[in-house]
């Protein structure tokens, strides 16, 4: 009698398990096969691949192969034939506003206005669907979509990975202390994905092939434009080299480690921002940490430049001449 154990249950009439599929071409071979032995594939009596034996209910006896891939293949057909004649009845419906759009010259789709995440993500996955050989991504840092735009990132990354598409993504350095961002970066950096880190980012950017560019209007990323002008997805490339040259390799090392003078890379961003006039909350918004951090490296910037007040501070800051030195000279400030 066959092993219960070996075969997996449930499963798709597509992915008919081991033992399932050994038995079925045993009941074909031999014209039927016992109950008894059926019983480890329920899946055969389930997909109606097996039927009970008229003359004695011992025996089961198999459906032809051909008559259950017909059955199957039935509904199919009817949904493709339902589908044909839904595409052309949608095609005549948009013929007159088609020719219309022809006519009066508004057929440039080079800027189209994204709102709703819904719609957002369906031309984000079409976009990335139809990518061939690069993806360039940057990710400032966000608390409030962390969790939901890593697993929208992984959904769509993986099958690119799979595919041999290269992808580039830039974080800030405060991913480097993001338990989740390193998962996600754990998980595809075995393909051709390069991940850095950089003090600084603006707003998170998509390129995908150098044709298409995704970019937000809004704070809440309810907004976004879908950018197809050759001439400004290659300035947003060009402002993504930039940003990526003058980046850390994720593996390089933790960047915030004292430079000589005691100045680390993040507290000469924080100084050079302090400088002008930015807040606290506005500082930690663009180094993407939240307001606490951002107070606590303060603090610890005060006390290296021997500062008693913010005033102070800023007078410090312009004297110390950290402002002209090159951040990139400190630990893990490498762009190799």
């Amino acid at each position: 009698m066959a092993n219960p154990t070996k075969a997996t249950h449930p499963h798709a009439v597509t992915e008919l398990c081991d033992e399932g599929g050994r038995l079925y071409a045993s009941a074909l071979r031999a014209g039927r096969v016992s109950r008894e032995d059926a019983e480890c594939a329920p899946c055969l009596l389930e997909f109606a691949l097996l039927h009970p034996d008229p003359d004695d209910a011992n025996w089961l006896r198999p459906v032809p192969p051909t008559v259950a891939l017909a059955e199957r293949l039935h509904p199919i057909e009817r949904d493709i034939a339902e589908r044909r004649r839904l595409s052309i009845k949608l095609a005549d419906a948009f013929e007159p506003f088609l020719a219309l759009a022809q006519q009066s010259g508004t057929t440039d789709h080079s800027i189209t206005v994204l709102e709703g995440s819904a719609r957002i993500n369906a031309a984000l996955n079409l976009a990335t669907a139809q990518v061939r050989t690069d993806v360039l991504t940057v990710q400032p840092s966000d608390d409030r979509y962390s969790e939901r735009s890593l697993l929208q990132g992984l959904e769509r990354d993986r099958p690119l990975i799979e595919r041999g598409v290269r992808i580039r993504t830039l974080y800030q350095h405060t991913a480097r202390y993001s338990p989740e961002k390193l998962a996600y970066v754990a998980q595809l950096a075995k393909g051709k994905a390069e991940y850095r880190t950089i003090d600084e980012l603006v707003e998170r950017l998509i390129v995908c092939d150098e044709t298409v560019a995704f970019i937000p209007t809004r704070d809440d990323q309810q907004v976004a434009l879908e950018l197809r002008h050759p001439g400004l997805v290659r300035y947003l490339i060009k402002v993504f080299e930039f940003m990526w040259v003058r980046s850390v390799p994720l593996s390089a090392g933790a960047p915030y480690e004292a430079a000589a003078g005691g100045i680390t890379d993040i507290q000469h961003s924080i100084a050079k921002l302090l400088v002008e006039g930015h807040v606290d909350e506005a500082i930690a918004r663009r180094l993407g940490m939240n307001v606490r951090t951002c107070r606590a490296h303060i603090a610890k910037l005060a006390a290296t430049l021997g500062s008693g007040s913010r005033a102070q501070l800023g007078y410090l800051i312009a004297q110390s001449g950290i402002l002209q030195q090159d951040p990139s000279t400190s630990a893990g400030g490498s762009h190799t």
